[in-house]
């Protein structure tokens, strides 16, 4: 039997699918149909990477449903800068939930909440009934999510590895004592991924220094008049925006999933529903990987030579 750690596994997909296309945008795949696999490689294989490294007992990815979200109610302009997403990621998303579907990995979405909120009501309600819950994103709001229990794992990229964080990380790359003031230094600093804006004339270090003092927005209102100059009169002149901007980066860790533990339980692999979707990518190295991986040692000879590989 594999050794699998009673961990939580729960990965962002739309910051994955992102990064996979933008990884292959100078050289992008392209197989013999003309369909552009970028998004659906990229992807195919960072999970399987992750999964093989870290082997939980529990996986799950987070989705953005479709339409608006409880944030866009609050502040119109939410994400509103975003260009529209790229067609060959459009056309990989439905071959990506089919490679889910085929591993047995759950996907869950709620409607009006966000990815990241889904994600992070996926760790605060589970974190208690498993060893710990990995959050896998490139995204550095999720920071405030982490605990003792709830760690964030960043994919490297060719040029780096990949970053761990726990508590002790995320103080050190924000500058802060507790990673719940993320979201403090998100608001002050605004988000310009999400279009939030935070408080002009504030960046990232201004932040770090302003919540070094004074510990949070609120700290830092209540001591306004120990600021002065051009820092206090944008503060002050702000003060509605920088509050919002931190309720609209707060991730909401309450979401109604409707799903138990055992809904998100890592299953076996369909092999068949693999080897049906590799075939039709052509991706002729994964399904070996896969199935070391995840389904001990016996690779079937007759799956691989569909790809026309000789057995490993």
């Amino acid at each position: 039997e594999l050794m699998f750690s009673n961990d939580g596994f729960i990965i962002d997909a739309y910051a994955l699918i992102y990064r996979a296309y933008y990884a292959f945008i100078r050289a992008p795949r392209i197989n013999s149909k003309g369909l552009n696999t970028s998004a659906v490689f990229g992807f195919v294989n960072t999970v399987v990477d992750a999964l093989s490294k870290e082997k939980p007992t529990h996986v799950c990815v987070a989705f953005d449903p479709s339409g608006h979200t409880f944030r866009h109610d609050m502040f119109p302009e939410y994400k509103a800068n975003r260009d529209a997403q790229p067609e060959d990621i459009t056309s990989n998303v439905p071959l990506i939930k089919d490679f889910l579907r085929a591993m047995n990995i759950a996907m869950v979405e709620c409607l009006g909440f966000e990815a990241d909120d889904v994600a992070g009501s996926v760790a605060t309600q589970f974190a208690p009934q498993v060893d710990r819950v990995i959050l896998f994103t490139p995204d550095k709001d999720y920071a405030q999510l982490v605990t003792d229990k709830i760690h964030q794992m960043r994919p490297g990229n060719g040029a780096s590895a990949g970053e761990y964080w726990d508590i002790a990380g995320v103080n050190e790359h924000f500058s802060i004592s507790d990673p719940k003031q993320v979201i403090d230094i998100l608001g002050l600093w605004g988000d310009s991924a999400d279009n939030i804006p935070g408080c002009p004339g504030v960046g990232e270090k201004r932040a770090k220094e302003l919540l070094a003092e004074f510990g949070s927005i609120d700290g830092i209102y209540e001591n306004i008049d120990r600021l002065k100059g051009k820092l206090k009169e944008n503060l002050e002149k702000n003060c509605e925006q920088v509050r919002l901007s931190k309720v609209l980066a707060t991730i909401v860790t309450d979401c109604p999933l409707g799903i138990s533990l055992s809904d998100i339980e890592f299953q076996q692999p369909d092999t068949a529903a693999l080897t049906k979707l590799f075939t039709e990518l052509e991706f002729r190295n994964v399904l070996p990987r896969i199935e070391r991986i995840f389904m001990g040692e016996q690779p079937a000879p007759v799956q691989l030579s569909l790809f026309g590989d000789a057995p490993a």
